[in-house]
């Protein structure tokens, strides 16, 4: 049986159109940091060969440990320190620092990660698998919503998104280690942007 996440964990991964609450737990993360215009950025494009291509050698490895689907792209936003959300437009995208990443099983662990960078830097040697890093995440209370649309049409969405927020006793909570957060469940490069389906969340506590 091939296990999807995706499925088994739809408070996570499908959100409705209309805002939630949702207690997230500790999860383990592949991550690569940078900073640069998405769209543009060459550091940014070898951030997500990369994590792709260490979560495949992770799964090929360990085929008869579990049988997965590899999850998403996410991507954890600031900008240079300054985000703190209120969905105002980001005019200047290469102030953008982000930290990609691609949720992995728990029972991969640091040695196991240490042999995908191997296996990897030997089939693709023009990329850093140094920049690559095994960390775990715990966001705790935070409010989500499924935004359909483009990227640059989601000031709208986070703004109905932290409204919600604060209608039902939050307030919005991000800070240097609590980010903006993006899954992307749509290839930009497949569907038709007024068609992508993103997962945005934003951390909170209560008033």
């Amino acid at each position: 049986m091939v296990i999807d996440f995706k499925k088994t964990q739809q408070e996570l991964y499908r959100p409705k159109t209309t805002p939630s609450i949702v207690d997230v737990p500790e999860m383990k993360f592949i991550m690569v940091d940078g900073q640069g215009d998405p769209n543009t950025s060459s550091e940014y494009i070898a951030a997500v060969e990369l994590l792709y291509g260490l979560s495949y050698a992770i799964k090929m490895g360990n085929k008869s440990v579990m049988e997965y689907v590899v999850l998403p792209l996410e991507g954890l936003w600031s900008v240079a320190g300054n985000f703190k959300g209120g969905g105002a437009a980001i005019p200047d995208k290469s102030k953008f620092v982000w930290t990609m990443m691609i949720r992995q099983p728990d029972f991969v662990t640091s040695e196991i990660f240490d042999l995908a960078k191997a296996t990897l830097a030997k089939k693709k040697p023009g990329l850093n698998t140094s920049k690559a890093r095994l960390d775990s995440l715990s966001e705790g209370l935070c409010v989500q919503v499924m935004h359909i649309g483009s990227y640059d049409e989601e000031p709208a969405t986070i703004v109905a998104m932290e409204r919600f927020a604060t209608e039902t006793g939050f307030t919005i909570d991000i800070s240097d280690t609590r980010r903006h957060h993006e899954i992307y469940l749509s290839d930009p490069r497949k569907v038709a942007p007024e068609k992508l389906k993103t997962v945005v969340r934003h951390p909170v506590r209560v008033v």
